[in-house]
């Protein structure tokens, strides 16, 4: 059978089984399997064997469980509750002010917990009601709280780029400080955003009345609620960054940050802990049938002569190299409408690294215009997975269809900020070639 039959019948048989409704992870690994036995017969499952057994070897990949572990130590600390009363009253007084609050915090909560979904379901609990009772425009809310979510992928330290530092073999610490200037870039474009609209449109966006903006000592005394977070930041990026400690290390360091915030805030007990732990270990499995499958179906790809192809094909796109990366670009933007993030990361990502790196593009600058891009298609119609956590905390009277249209304007400045790194790749690359 040709090449082109073979790799016409791979992806359609992925697609197929995908838009059946089955878990992803399963139909790429099952599918692979399936192909390369038929390809190379039964000795091609001892290839596929040995890439996983290097890989669990990795010290690397048990940063993951212990990311995620801190993460559900954290959701439940309390945490979030007296940040946002701290940026009440710092920012209050500002048009716009407490969404512009609300963007810190999920900032904060990125860079601590590594994963989205986080500061949505938190934010959407504590900021969103506040918001709202206070005259804010119901757009400008959801779609605040829709973005910051988004942020825990992009802001070290994050699961995400730890999983594609093993498939593409970046250094994790690299794209760790990669992601941070970015991170800011974003989050000043967004604030920027808000400042600039709630001053043409005032009444999206109030500022708080006198009463409520709080005495210079409360606001000093308010900021007591930001020291665990910055102590938690501090041993996770700070030690990593400081070369004093691996990634891995680092989210021990982290765990322990994230124990010691559950002990001040009085909720450490035998419970927390047996259902974060419960939680850590559903997630962290799943994680690893990822990666099997993301190596089956590597071999799978390259063994029927796919990518030789694919890549002779993507070479035909008008524009040169520019050209390919916008056409990557746009391809992860539309499957991130309709797949979730680490699903399109392992469809594409065998197909899209062996180009960049022969085009001679920087592979960890890819990688964060790649997680940028998963990043958007978390908050994107109709499947992004932040619209739904969001669904289910707000009030019955916000309809899935005032979500989608909020995130619009959020989505095109996120978009901005992607067109700008593309621009300027020194804003990425500065921190890893200066730490590393």
């Amino acid at each position: 059978m040709s090449t082109e039959i073979l790799t016409l019948l791979f992806f359609g048989s992925l697609l197929l089984f995908v838009f059946l409704g089955l878990p992803l992870a399963f139909v790429l690994g099952g599918v692979s399997v399936v192909f390369l036995y038929f390809t190379w017969g039964f000795d091609s499952f001892y290839m596929v064997a040995s890439q996983i057994w290097s890989t669990m070897g990795s010290f690397t990949l048990v940063a993951i469980p212990l990311f995620v572990f801190m993460a559900m130590i954290l959701e439940r600390t309390g945490v979030a509750k007296d940040l946002y009363r701290a940026m009440h009253l710092w920012f209050g007084g500002l048009r716009g002010g407490l969404a512009i609050g609300t963007l810190a915090i999920c900032a904060i909560f990125a860079a601590m917990v590594g994963i989205s979904g986080a500061a949505v379901v938190a934010m959407g609990t504590i900021a969103l009601p506040a918001m709202l009772a206070r005259g804010y425009d119901r757009s400008m809310c959801l779609g605040v709280i829709n973005t910051g979510g988004g942020w825990g992928i992009l802001i070290p330290p994050s699961i995400m780029m730890i999983l594609y530092a093993l498939i593409s073999g970046v250094s994790v610490g690299k794209m760790f400080a990669a992601g941070i200037l970015p991170g800011i870039l974003l989050m000043v474009l967004t604030a920027t955003y808000i400042l600039i609209r709630s001053n043409l449109q005032p009444h999206l966006a109030p500022a708080l009345p006198p009463e409520e903006r709080g005495t210079l000592r409360e606001k000093l005394v308010s900021l007591r609620s930001v020291a665990l977070p910055i102590l938690i930041v501090v041993m996770v990026l700070g030690s990593i960054m400081g070369g004093i400690t691996t990634p891995t290390e680092a989210a021990a360091m982290g765990v322990l940050g994230s124990l010691i915030a559950a002990a001040v805030y009085r909720k450490l007990d035998f419970a927390l802990l047996k259902e974060a732990s419960i939680r850590t270990f559903k997630l962290s499995g799943m994680i690893m049938w990822i990666l099997f499958a993301a190596h089956a179906f590597s071999a799978a790809y390259q063994s029927m002569g796919a990518q030789g192809m694919i890549e002779g094909f993507i070479t035909q796109i008008p524009g040169g190299p520019w050209g390919i990366i916008i056409a990557m670009m746009l391809i992860t933007f539309i499957l991130g409408m309709v797949l979730d993030p680490v699903g399109i990361m392992l469809i594409t990502l065998p197909v899209f690294l062996p180009i960049v790196e022969s085009l001679g593009f920087d592979p960890v600058w890819f990688g964060i215009l790649f997680v940028i891009n998963m990043e958007i298609g978390y908050m994107t119609p109709p499947f992004g997975f932040n619209l739904f956590y969001l669904k289910g905390i707000v009030p019955p009277d916000i309809t899935m269809k005032d979500i989608y249209k909020s995130v619009i304007p959020f989505v095109i400045v996120e978009i901005i900020g992607l067109v700008l790194l593309m621009i300027f790749p020194e804003i990425v690359t500065y921190l890893p070639e200066l730490l590393f």
